[in-house]
């Protein structure tokens, strides 16, 4: 374990020209002791993606989780209301549902994006990571792969509209409301706005199963987390 302590120091304050020499100079156990760590925090990253992100994929996976239940935008806020008032809850209820049924359809398109981020996580990373904030692992994910969940979810979402009947309802829900005497027209692009929010709940609950890590020991179910997080509990 001192062996594996003095390699991270080092690694923290040697250049990236000196840190070469030095990983030259080191025992094996020291260079297996830094693959200990980036193996430790990628194990991490893909607990989080298993048992927390997989929940969002369930049906109401995120209409039935209060942490990352999407609701309306501000500027829809009126038309829930203006519908209610006219005795409409339950078609404004239905047209919460699908907000969040679309974005549950779209989340299953994340983990192939997630296993490729953390298979590339870096040794570079794996020590920012370690010695970072609560949340280091889950602000990686989100820098490594945000353009790129975009650029999936936003598609799906837009074509889960369709699937889930989402279109349908909010065409209904839009109609009706423009149809009420002298409220402002609203016409608002809800598959940007979903696809922003369904981002959103990911990297929650993706930081959800990091702190758990960081905090509990008993959340660290393998010798490799028990090792690793050790020295993240010594810093």
């Amino acid at each position: 374990m001192k062996k594996i302590v003095l390699f991270f120091i080092c690694f923290c304050l040697f250049s990236c020209a000196e840190m070469q020499q030095v990983l030259s100079q080191m025992p094996q156990t020291g260079t297996t002791g830094m693959i200990d760590i980036s193996g430790g925090l990628k194990e991490a990253l893909n607990n989080g993606i298993s048992k927390q992100v997989s929940k969002l994929t369930a049906t109401d996976g995120f209409y039935k989780n209060e942490a990352v239940k999407i609701l309306l935008p501000e500027e829809l806020r009126k038309v829930d209301t203006g519908l209610r008032r006219v005795g409409l809850s339950s078609l404004a209820d239905e047209g919460l549902k699908v907000l969040n049924r679309a974005a549950e359809d779209a989340v299953k398109e994340a983990t192939p994006i997630f296993v490729d981020a953390v298979r590339n996580m870096s040794f570079s990373d794996a020590r920012g990571i370690l010695l970072g904030n609560e949340s280091s692992a889950t602000t990686y994910l989100q820098n490594s792969t945000t353009t790129s969940l975009y650029g999936k979810f936003n598609p799906v979402i837009k074509s889960s509209f369709s699937k889930v009947g989402a279109d349908k309802v909010w065409q209904n829900i839009i109609t009706k409301y423009n149809s009420i005497p002298l409220v402002s027209k609203v016409n608002p692009d809800l598959t940007d706005y979903v696809t922003n929010q369904a981002l959103k709940g990911v990297f929650k609950m993706v930081a959800v199963e990091e702190k758990n890590i960081r905090t509990n020991i008993s959340a660290r179910t393998s010798p490799l987390l028990l090792k690793v997080f050790a020295l993240q509990d010594k810093k």
